[in-house]
């Protein structure tokens, strides 16, 4: 089964896409190989192989957390263009 420009119509109209005439039949030909293409795969016998979510193994690229003691309150305020001596100063964006 290959799309028909139909098809790519009513997909663009259900997308609220609006394309040329030359970009509906770019995207006939493109869409329609790409289901070629699934139609393809789907030949395959799949029987046995387990489902998965990834097609390599993904490890946890985080480190641990460690505890350690954080920036003095000073050296953190120390380029900040104004501050109370406990935090930093801002314009207020809500109301007055």
């Amino acid at each position: 089964m290959s799309l028909t420009r139909a098809d790519v119509e009513k997909v663009s109209l259900l997308g609220r896409l609006l394309l040329t005439p030359a970009e509906l039949e770019r995207m006939t030909v493109q869409l329609g190989q790409v289901v070629d293409y699934m139609n393809l795969l789907a030949e395959l016998d799949t029987e046995g192989v387990q489902p998965m979510a990834h097609a390599i193994e993904l490890a946890n690229v985080f480190r641990d957390d460690v505890v350690r003691p954080s920036l003095p309150r000073e050296q953190a305020l120390a380029n900040a263009p104004q501050h109370d001596r406990e935090c930093y100063l801002v314009p207020a964006v809500l109301g007055e």
